[in-house]
């Protein structure tokens, strides 16, 4: 199983998460490409700092939104779309290559990973840009969504990602940030949450009933409350239960 992290989202003076130490507990680390959150020095850093402690690094490629975190959907035609995931994912090319390491993935990143889940046109428009890049870039999609097997139809390496600190819907979708119970905090239900998708393969919905999720990377938010508290229990738990941790690329 991975474990996976959105990372380099300080700018200037805002100080967002514990890079430095999320880094010693994940396998891949999304990292911010400056349209909802990051400047090219804390991108930089970040991207050294994984390099120096062996974490896989992905694009985590969003709309251009830094006032609302690209949390804010927004209609954006597809040459516009398309340009700025090339120029996203370039730019982070471009650091990692200076920081001596490589772009391997892409993640999508709030409204834009929602959006496309479900949005075959904005969709298509993600997909286009990485095949423009690297057709070798593999794409981290929601588990369950129509978006996997688009991707998959138009060749990419494609891998199901559920998230450890988010409420799933009875129809294995995330609960919306705008609803409560929407962000989880307790670290015990947490753990027993993913050692149970491990295990079994499902959740527990936010109605009680029982949803099946299928996914080989789980995500805890950098920016969340408690995020290295939540992230370091997990993988505490999942080596006492000998379940390896490694990234889905090389």
């Amino acid at each position: 199983m991975d474990l996976n992290s959105d990372l380099g989202e300080s700018f200037g003076a805002w100080s967002m998460g514990d890079d430095a130490a999320m880094l010693d507990i994940v396998s891949s680390a999304n990292v911010a490409c400056g349209f909802h959150a990051g400047d090219p020095a804390g991108i930089l850093k970040t991207l050294k700092e994984a390099k120096a402690r062996n974490v896989v690094v992905g694009a985590h490629i969003a709309y251009p939104d830094l006032v609302g975190f690209g949390r804010r959907n927004m209609d954006i035609g597809s040459s516009d779309l398309i340009a700025s995931c090339i120029y996203q994912i370039g730019a982070l090319q471009g650091l990692a290559q200076a920081a001596g390491t490589t772009v391997k993935y892409v993640k999508p990143h709030g409204a834009l990973y929602n959006k496309i889940a479900q949005d075959k046109r904005q969709a298509s428009d993600v997909i286009t840009a990485m095949l423009a890049l690297d057709k070798n870039l593999t794409l981290l999609a929601l588990a369950g969504s129509p978006l996997i097997q688009w991707a998959r139809d138009a060749g990419l390496n494609v891998v199901a990602e559920a998230f450890a600190d988010r409420a799933y819907t009875p129809q294995g979708e995330l609960v919306s940030r705008t609803l409560p119970g929407a962000v989880l905090h307790d670290e015990a239900l947490i753990t027993e949450r993913m050692l149970n998708l491990v295990r079994e393969g499902t959740l527990q919905a936010i109605d009680g009933s029982t949803v099946r999720i299928e996914a080989d990377s789980i995500c805890v938010h950098g920016d969340s409350p408690g995020a290295v508290s939540i992230a370091r229990n997990l993988r505490q738990r999942f080596e006492q239960e000998q379940i390896q941790l490694t990234s889905f690329v090389k």
